[in-house]
């Protein structure tokens, strides 16, 4: 067979000898296995384990073969069944398909056959299982991450995730909220040999409490109001692949024990059951919060700290990415728009408190607000064009009289008796606008400013209303 993973079976079978050895003969080859005297006795173990594949027996006391069937793919429907019988008949068999068995075998036969139909059985439930996480997989596989800058502090990052990216170890990524936690996440799942597993998110700071618990360990019917069906956690969806927990800081701490214990042996219990289910899957966590701290002040568990932190990154803040700015505008910008040197330099002399996330909604409203698919100062949002005017070329541009720059007027000392700057530049436009009969457009243009830039000067200097003369 094309699988050597081992299958974790139950075979349910009211001949003790022929149950025992089928039970040695499969945990000889390898294989997890538990045995079932009756139908009653394999519905009960089924409530506090799963399996991948079932072995039923069609004819036993109590509950037939078919009656267990028939219950198990409601509390188990990811579990492939095989009908054993001694008396096989063409309508038992159409039966048991019917019901949902994907394979029928009559007795006698030897062992070696049994093992080979439960290997494929297994293959059959691998591949549905691969079925359903196709979406998730689609959603991500096949958008290749890119991540911009050239800055030293990004190299280093890049780097990182190079030499981090092969390993499944979990990865905890730190920095300010908007710097791209979730972009290297994808670029470590995309490089990793899970490439083409499922990548599944979560943030725990974006759920109520009561619901973080549901969505990561998946919960049964009737566990709590609203639960009207049973519903996979993200640890099954992400079965194989990886998980990823954004805000991991924000996690309730009722929920970290769970949490630890999960990435310690693999082991994930649905809210509501008793069963465990195991899963493979690479944890990579992210915060904006400094666990350190965090852990001092007792609100996060120190052993799951050291578990989730075996990797770590740090992802620098955009105003300590030195020269990334432009290129990051560059990447963001729409094809065939443009942004005058004006507006890009305004944007990079501002320290982007949101950082890339702050960036992207910048350019976004830009866009909107633009005429001609060339993006002003004018565009900008305010904080970024007073920002530029304070630290910037000034209020006047050279050739008006007045000096253009900002840092040079306030660092200038003025001899007693002279005139501050700051009043020359204010009588300087109270002359340009009277000039223009007050015209604030044609003033603004005389001035070699933006309109408003010019409403801004006039409100410094109180000058809005004047009516000069």
């Amino acid at each position: 067979m094309a699988t050597n993973s081992p299958v974790n079976l139950l075979i349910v079978e009211d001949d003790p000898d022929f149950r025992e050895t089928c039970v040695r003969w499969m945990t000889r080859k390898g294989h997890t296995v538990q045995g079932a005297a009756n139908g009653h006795e394999a519905l009960d173990i089924c409530e506090r384990r799963s399996f991948d594949v079932a072995i039923i027996d069609m004819n036993m006391p109590g509950l037939t073969g078919l009656e267990v069937l028939d219950r198990m793919k409601v509390s188990q429907p990811e579990t492939e069944v095989i009908i054993l019988t001694g008396q096989g008949t063409i309508e038992s068999a159409v039966n048991a398909m019917k019901l949902g068995a994907c394979d029928y075998l009559t007795k006698p036969f030897p062992l070696d056959e049994l093992e080979q139909r439960c290997l494929m059985a297994f293959e059959r439930s691998k591949l549905h299982r691969e079925n359903r996480q196709l979406k998730a997989i689609i959603e991500r596989a096949h958008t290749p991450v890119k991540i911009v800058g050239e800055s030293a502090r990004m190299r280093e990052v890049f780097r990182l995730i190079e030499r981090v990216a092969p390993t499944d170890k979990p990865v905890l990524i730190q920095g300010e909220s908007g710097t791209g936690k979730e972009l290297v996440a994808r670029a470590l799942q995309q490089q990793s040999h899970r490439a083409n597993r499922p990548f599944v998110t979560i943030n725990c700071a974006a759920l109520p409490e009561q619901l973080v618990e549901s969505e990561l360990f998946g919960h049964r019917k009737g566990a709590f109001t609203g639960a009207n069906e049973d519903r996979a956690g993200l640890f099954e969806v992400a079965d194989g692949g990886t998980l990823f927990i954004d805000e991991i800081g924000e996690l309730h701490g009722a929920l970290q024990p769970k949490l630890l214990r999960a990435l310690e042996d693999g082991s994930i219990r649905r809210v509501g059951s008793h069963r465990e289910r195991r899963v493979d899957v690479r944890l990579i966590a992210a915060t904006n919060r400094t666990l350190v701290d965090e852990v001092a002040a007792g609100r996060f568990r120190e052993d799951l700290y050291y578990r989730i932190n075996v990797m770590s990154l740090e992802l620098p803040p955009l105003r300590k990415r030195e020269g990334d700015v432009p290129l990051l505008i560059k990447s963001m910008l729409q094809k065939d728009w443009t942004i005058t040197d004006e507006a890009a330099r305004a944007m990079e002399v501002y320290r982007w408190p949101g950082n890339v996330r702050q960036l992207k909604n910048a350019i976004e409203r830009a866009q909107i607000l633009a005429n001609d698919h060339v993006i002003t100062i004018d565009d900008l949002p305010s904080e970024i064009y007073d920002s530029h005017e304070h630290v910037g070329t000034g209020a006047l541009q050279p050739g008006n009289g007045v000096p253009s720059n900002g840092a040079e007027r306030s660092s200038h000392v003025s001899p007693p008796g002279s005139p501050r700057l700051e009043d020359l530049e204010k009588a300087h436009i109270v002359e340009i606008l009277r000039q223009q009969n007050g015209n604030k457009a044609r003033a603004a243009r005389i001035l070699g400013i933006h309109r408003r830039k010019l409403y801004r000067l006039l409100e410094r200097y109180g000058i809005a209303e004047e009516r000069p003369a």
